[in-house]
């Protein structure tokens, strides 16, 4: 098989231009080596030998290779790691409790199997994932990390450094880990922890913090960038003071488990907080210029379909929430959950299919063209619903029906190159006590999405009266200096160029950006410069 995918690469490369091209050349030397089949994953794994021993191979070839291409869609390669278990500060009737694993995750979800498989250490989590998605045709040189696993805020704080520390030193050694694997030819090397190593856990939390902040600015200029960091938590765990460690951290987004803005639902469910907890958490991450994220849970005991979608339309009308992101996580019973015994009981009867899809439906409908639907659904396993929704293509059967949706997911320009022509247009809107200004760059007939910005005006926010809260240029994820397509193409620069005349028309003077730690020499050189872990600029 290794001379037949060599002979493809080195012999017929230059001559294929589309996935066609490839499967015709594909089946020609099956017939030649008498094959069965040559998988697209061993041609890869063939590709970076190649490329890594000096032979130039077209870059385009990865295109036709990759495998679920929309991972990287985006202009980012999102990477999940789990933290460990601990106790969590919430007794919610909904979460399943199993052993060794964080509460409300189950051990047959993908990203807890990952973890499990990797004693839920960062370093090896990050490097296995670093190299999946590599194996599988991706260049993941920029790096959204999403930790999951529960509410952070109340995970330790050496713990939280250490694991933080880890991500950033993971990303920061990919580069010669996956050099001396392509060398040797043997990418199981990875899987018997070779070329590992992970700072251990017995250092102080003044040490801890020290190294961090060293493996950051050596993510400034590595490789594998780390441009952003999500963190999970309640509402009730927001403070300043977390959201200045967390930014400390890295931390650019946070989601929150807002489930529904009702306090009697809330109440029902054992939350643990109310609606005025998740209103002060979102003013709050607003002031220090986070991304805001809420999770929601249609179908909760205590709700209707009505009061969903009542409660879901006031998201958008009632200034003070305004999520920027949101993920729908329709409320199922699992094994191990005190809703798992109300629904034995007769306590609990979840919606029907019909009704959860007509719901999902109403909902979409009403979502604002500065909000990104992120999930539909959370990946749990079919076989562990005992009752509830279990279609795992929501999204999909929505596009089949038709259903018009305006959200930035449904809208962005995955593998669309920049027109021509564009427009960029500013839509404002008042939210947590400040002014929001949603900057895009969108096709003439508004059906695609190239880029956009938040900037944010807060006179109160103890950060700058202007922060920019994202900037996000959409199509394939593009390394610096490789071929352009939409990102790299100056969307960002127009961006910013505008966000900083209007806070500059409305007499500010400062503006500030909460940069992911890979992305501040983009900053850097458009005049800012880095100040307590935002990028600042003069006006």
């Amino acid at each position: 098989m290794k001379e037949a995918i060599q002979e493809l690469l080195i012999k017929y490369s230059d001559q294929i231009y589309s996935r066609e091209d490839l499967e015709l050349e594909k089946r020609a030397l099956c017939k030649k080596y008498h094959l069965a089949a040559l998988p697209n994953s061993d041609i890869l794994q063939q590709y970076r030998i190649l490329i890594a021993a000096g032979h130039p191979l077209p870059e385009r070839l990865l295109g036709f290779l990759r495998k679920r291409a929309i991972r990287t869609l985006s202009g980012i390669a999102s990477v999940a790691v789990l933290t460990k278990p601990y106790d969590c500060p919430g007794s919610c009737v909904y979460c399943p409790h199993e052993k060794n694993v964080p509460t409300s995750y189950l051990s047959n979800e993908p990203a807890v199997m990952r973890a499990i498989r990797c004693d839920y250490n960062p370093y090896q989590q990050i490097i296995w994932r670093l190299s999946a998605l590599e194996n599988n045709g991706h260049q993941p040189s920029k790096i959204e990390l999403i930790v999951i696993g529960g509410t952070w805020s109340y995970l330790p704080d050496k713990y939280k450094y250490w694991y933080i520390l880890n991500c950033f030193r993971a990303a920061n050694d990919y580069q010669k880990i996956k050099t001396k694997l392509l060398k040797q030819n043997d990418e199981t090397l990875i899987n018997k922890g070779k070329f590992l190593n992970p700072f251990k856990q017995n250092l102080t939390l003044t040490n801890l913090r020290q190294a961090l902040k060293k493996e950051q600015t050596k993510n400034e200029i590595a490789a594998y960038k780390i441009i952003g960091v999500t963190l999970e938590t309640r509402p009730d765990y927001i403070s300043e003071k977390e959201l200045k460690q967390m930014r400390e951290l890295g931390c650019t987004r946070v989601e929150i488990g807002v489930q529904i803005i009702d306090d009697k639902i809330l109440k029902i469910n054992r939350r643990g907080h109310d609606v005025a907890a998740i209103t002060l958490a979102t003013k709050l991450l607003r002031q220090y210029g986070f991304k805001v994220t809420y999770h929601l849970m249609p179908a909760l005991p205590g709700a209707t379909p009505q009061k969903d979608l009542e409660c879901f339309k006031r998201l958008f009308t009632d200034a003070r929430f305004q999520p920027d992101q949101i993920k729908f996580y329709p409320t199922v019973v699992t094994a191990g959950s005190l809703l798992y015994r109300w629904y034995l009981q007769g306590k609990y009867k979840p919606y029907s299919d019909k009704v959860l899809q007509k719901l999902i439906v109403a909902c979409k409908e009403k979502v604002p063209t500065y909000v990104r639907i992120i999930r539909l659904i959370r990946d749990i396993p079919g076989e562990s619903i005992i009752a509830g929704n279990k279609i795992t293509n929501l999204r999909q059967i929505m596009k089949e029906r038709g259903v018009l949706c305006r959200c930035i997911r449904c809208r962005e320009a995955k593998e669309l190159k920049l027109e021509l022509k564009y427009k960029l247009q500013v839509f404002n809107y008042s939210a947590a006590g400040g002014q929001e200004y949603f900057i895009s760059i969108d096709s003439f007939d508004n059906q695609t999405l190239f880029g956009f910005c938040r900037l944010r005006i807060d006179f109160m926010s103890p950060i700058a009266p202007a922060i920019i809260r994202e900037l996000h240029v959409y199509g394939e994820l593009v390394p610096v200096g490789a071929n352009k397509k939409t990102q790299h193409s100056g969307l960002g620069k127009k961006l910013m160029k505008h966000a900083e005349e209007i806070a500059h028309s409305l007499g500010v003077k400062k503006i500030a950006v909460i940069s992911g730690v890979g992305a501040r020499s983009y900053y850097r050189k458009l005049g800012y410069h880095l100040q307590n872990t935002y990028m600042i600029k003069k006006l």
